[in-house]
């Protein structure tokens, strides 16, 4: 294994986020997060499709043949995300609407893909698992802050409709921090996401550079 679980589960968080680190999955990014909850969905339907894309070709990896691979992959992202897609509208009908087109789309999302190729396809299964597992976490991650900033600043909410995706006991979760007239009308449009989701690129790199300097100065003079 070329990784411990502790560095996967920190790239999939932190240092190797599919969002703010690569720039993946931009679409659902700057469409779906216009609040903290229709993030979180999103993030969380993502997060199980790449956990069990990574699981099972983990698993079969060695029955696929180099030329087939992209094509076997896909298919394997398509039979998880219909599975979701159909969960999701037995038991979540209203989250479903909501998010309507944009969970069939998770098959073209460059994310899956990505960690397919990269990790799934050359680990074994249960570093895979973890891998997707993580990464589709970090995405959720990502995904909510962008959507929770996006709604506090452009309609005065926290977690609106938060019921609708976690069931009536999360009626707690839904706040209003300001009068609806106070907010910012373009963050909940799609150059809001564009902006949010750039600041958060730019402060995660600060945090970085702020935190990682020292780390930097001594695996240089380890070499």
């Amino acid at each position: 294994m070329s990784a411990s679980y502790g560095r996967i589960v920190k790239d999939g968080l932190w240092e190797n986020n599919g969002v703010l680190c690569m720039l993946l999955g931009m679409c659902p990014t700057m469409a779906m997060t216009g609040t903290g909850t229709n993030g979180l969905g999103m993030g969380i339907a993502t997060a199980v499709v790449m956990a069990a894309s990574n699981l099972m070709v983990a698993m079969f990896r060695n029955y696929v043949t180099h030329e087939v691979r992209i094509p076997v992959y896909i298919l394997i992202v398509a039979a998880n995300v219909t599975f979701v897609d159909l969960a999701m509208n037995a038991w979540m009908h209203e989250l479903y609407k909501v998010l309507g087109l944009f969970i069939p789309l998770i098959v073209s999302n460059c994310l899956p893909l990505a960690r397919l190729e990269a990790f799934a396809a050359k680990e074994p299964v249960l570093p895979s698992l973890v891998d997707g597992t993580f990464m589709g976490l970090g995405f959720t991650f990502a995904l909510t802050v962008i959507g929770l900033v996006r709604e506090a600043i452009g309609q005065g909410t926290l977690f609106a409709d938060a019921a609708l995706l976690l069931g009536p006991w999360a009626k707690v979760m839904e706040m209003r921090i300001m009068p609806a007239d106070w907010g910012i009308l373009v963050l909940i449009l799609p150059p809001g996401g564009f902006l949010i989701a750039g600041l958060l690129v730019v402060a995660k790199r600060m945090i970085d550079l702020a935190s990682g300097k020292e780390i930097k100065m001594a695996g240089a003079h380890s070499v």
